[in-house]
């Protein structure tokens, strides 16, 4: 009986002090653990908060980058209200983002459904089609889609073996934007291989359900493959999204760092780097960088709110 008296009395002793570990604690392994987490919390704060604070004091100052900031209150907020630049630089971004979203995204999804179907070489392929997604957003990529499209140009090459003549694709304002976002949809590598994934994930006995009761290939795909799929496509979509707002390399280079012609080309971020880095006007383009972030803040709200609409959960 005493034996269990002692046993009950252990039991009750709070976790860490049975067997004889008096006041031993666990926080020692806590401290171990903030000491791992410290390079990367002095990073978020140095490199992320901090920068992220400073912009937000000078969006309400009149920095030059050569004299110390001057209070300006919310001038810079009134002045791009009545900046026409701006705007037109929003509505080409909005275009580019609209348009090359859905189209890099449908275009991943079916080359993951080839690929899905099972072929020799299939890790091969997978990175052949990977390989624009690293290289996409590049300097030397960007300079070589200007040379394709160019006057002179591999595409215009092409199509003078059957007589049309091309027009210079990156210098014609109706045309300019199409490139790139022809470059942005090229670099679907990255979604299409979290779409893949996806689709291994998918019980094959609801296609053989499905197929035993007569539904085709489009019956299956919508009825089956979307529906399921709708999660990946919310997680891609929310990301492309976010990735084309922040856009610049490509339009820098493409168009010369200049954004023409005639502004076609002229993303926000573009007229953000200009006005910071070539006007010097950094307390604008901070007030700039935050109007971005709330508006690439208000799509992803918007996104998540539209997803109980259509996106599926199996729960």
């Amino acid at each position: 009986m005493s034996s269990i008296g002692e046993l009950r009395k252990i039991a009750r002793q709070p976790r860490g002090t049975a067997g004889g570990g008096g006041g031993r604690s666990r926080n020692p392994d806590n401290k171990a653990g903030y000491l791992f987490l410290a390079p990367w919390l002095i990073g978020v704060v140095v490199f992320t908060i901090g920068p992220m604070l400073a912009s937000l004091y000078l969006a309400f100052t009149d920095y030059n980058l050569l004299q110390p900031p001057r209070w300006s209150g919310l001038d810079n907020i009134v002045e791009m209200l009545g900046d026409a630049r701006l705007w037109n630089s929003l509505g080409v971004t909005l275009t580019y983002v609209i348009v090359s979203v859905p189209l890099q995204l449908a275009l991943a999804l079916a080359v993951a459904m080839l690929l899905d179907r099972g072929m020799k070489g299939l890790a091969f392929y997978r990175s052949i089609f990977y390989l624009p997604s690293l290289l996409g957003g590049s300097v030397a990529i960007a300079i070589l889609w200007r040379q394709v499209f160019g006057k002179d140009g591999i595409v215009n090459s092409f199509l003078a073996v059957f007589g049309i003549e091309g027009p210079g694709w990156i210098s014609h304002p109706d045309y300019a934007l199409a490139t790139i976002i022809i470059l942005h949809v090229w670099t679907f590598g990255s979604p299409m291989v979290i779409f893949l994934a996806g689709l291994r994930q998918i019980p094959e006995m609801y296609y053989e359900a499905a197929q035993m009761d007569g539904a085709g290939k489009i019956r299956r795909f919508f009825s089956i493959t979307f529906p399921l799929l709708t999660p990946i496509i919310f997680f891609n979509l929310v990301l492309q999204i976010i990735f084309a707002f922040q856009s610049f390399t490509q339009a820098y280079i493409v168009s010369g760092g200049t954004g023409g012609p005639s502004d076609s080309t002229m993303f926000f971020t573009l007229y953000l780097y200009k006005e910071a880095f070539t006007e010097l006007n950094m307390g604008y383009a901070s007030a700039m960088a935050w109007f971005l972030l709330l508006i690439i803040g208000g799509f992803t709200a918007f996104n998540f709110w539209l997803s109980k609409f259509w996106v599926f959960y199996d729960d």
